[in-house]
């Protein structure tokens, strides 16, 4: 099968697979997996309380909010192009789930059964979801969906997993939304300005759960962890599928910056304390939209770019995302998110021996990569979706 090409700003070319999937999409994916072992690395070494650069640091969870946009874009897209194509047949719900599982499903259970293992001849602290009932919650990403969820499900290597757990809602609930979105309310008939308007409205989901949870003391203390908290995220990636079809153009050259400029922003203590969830409600409130903001300011360059045949040069932006070191770790970007943790905690004791909340970050950052990167690729080649 022919494989089409973008022509980048110095003749060389950016893949774009037959699945229509382009190399700096895949490579931003690895940013987004970089800045979360940096802000857990960070975490580890107890850089966290160190005044502004701690929120810095902290708030390199600014890769989940990227990963989720890129669903949002991604996974909404086949939906919206059928919509914009006046095409009656909308994608296959059963073979988009079953995509979903073989995709995610894999290398999870792999790994969370490898947690379990290590944890279970490895004593590093205090680890609550290390029972039968853990495991199972674990591995049905059912863990947040509970009172007193630090206490009861939070398995130490597994930490990151809320975010996943997350994204799998959104994957169950999408199929929804894009009925709702283009059949309810566009009546099948391809209306972006309509779609926009819906999105927009949907968008108002997130705000919405974030006053309840911070205003009522009647839902479970995971709530804050669940996916209407977070759907603007997501939100902020469909609304890129929207604007695509129309032509809309995004340039790194304003977004990059105003990304930035954002992120000295929401990293003063107007985003609250460096937590993942903050504890007032006008900090969480600022947090959520910040980070809608920046990370899909981020993903807009790369997927508001035109099509292959009509798509601008690419610029430096795209150009170093769309490089192949990018790319490689674009493509196990899911693994390094899924063990990292466990390969964090054992280099942190076992290698370069630094006590809990002290020595470099930076030191620790490399030493987990370096020991996490062959793992993933590994776990990504026994694991990964074979057409």
């Amino acid at each position: 099968m022919t494989v089409p090409r973008e022509l980048d700003a110095q003749g060389g070319l950016e893949s774009v697979t037959a699945t229509g999937r382009v190399d700096s999409l895949t490579g931003i994916r690895a940013v987004a997996a970089l800045l979360v072992v940096l802000t857990h690395a960070a975490y580890t070494t107890g850089k966290y309380p160190q005044g502004y650069l701690g929120l810095v640091y902290s708030r390199m969870e600014i890769g989940v909010p990227i990963f989720f946009v890129l669903s949002g874009f991604l996974l909404f897209s086949p939906w919206v192009k059928a919509a914009a194509g006046n095409d009656d047949r909308a994608p296959s719900v059963r073979r988009y789930a079953w995509h979903r599982v073989r995709r995610i499903m894999p290398a999870y259970v792999v790994t969370v059964v490898a947690a379990y293992l290590v944890y279970h001849f490895r004593t590093a602290g205090p680890n609550p979801g290390h029972t039968w009932e853990g495991l199972f919650r674990n591995l049905t990403l059912t863990q947040i969906y509970t009172d007193d969820y630090l206490y009861s499900f939070l398995h130490q290597g597994l930490t990151q997993m809320w975010s996943l757990a997350v994204e799998v809602a959104f994957y169950v609930v999408l199929p929804l939304l894009a009925y709702l979105l283009l059949v309810v309310l566009c009546r099948r008939r391809w209306r972006p300005g309509l779609l926009l308007a819906g999105l927009a409205v949907l968008a108002l989901v997130s705000p919405g759960w974030l006053t309840l949870v911070h205003t009522t003391d009647w839902l479970p203390d995971g709530a804050p962890l669940w996916l209407p908290g977070y759907l603007v995220w997501f939100i902020g990636g469909m609304v890129l599928a929207a604007l695509q079809p129309l032509g809309v153009r995004a340039y790194a050259l304003a977004c990059v910056p105003l990304a930035v400029v954002s992120y000295l922003i929401v990293s003063t203590p107007l985003a609250g304390e460096p937590t993942t969830s903050p504890a007032e409600l006008r900090e969480a409130l600022v947090k959520t939209a910040f980070y809608a903001a920046i990370a899909t300011l981020v993903v807009a360059p790369l997927a508001l770019r035109g099509s292959a045949a009509g798509a601008t040069p690419l610029g430096l932006y795209e150009r170093v995302l769309a490089s192949r070191p990018m790319v490689f770790l674009g493509e196990i970007s899911y693994e390094i998110f899924l063990i990292h943790l466990i390969t964090m905690e054992l280099v942190m004791v076992e290698i370069v021996r630094y006590p809990i909340y002290t020595g470099s970050v930076w030191v620790l950052f490399v030493g987990t990569l370096v020991v996490t990167i062959p793992l993933a690729w590994l776990l990504h080649r026994f694991t990964r979706v074979r057409s």
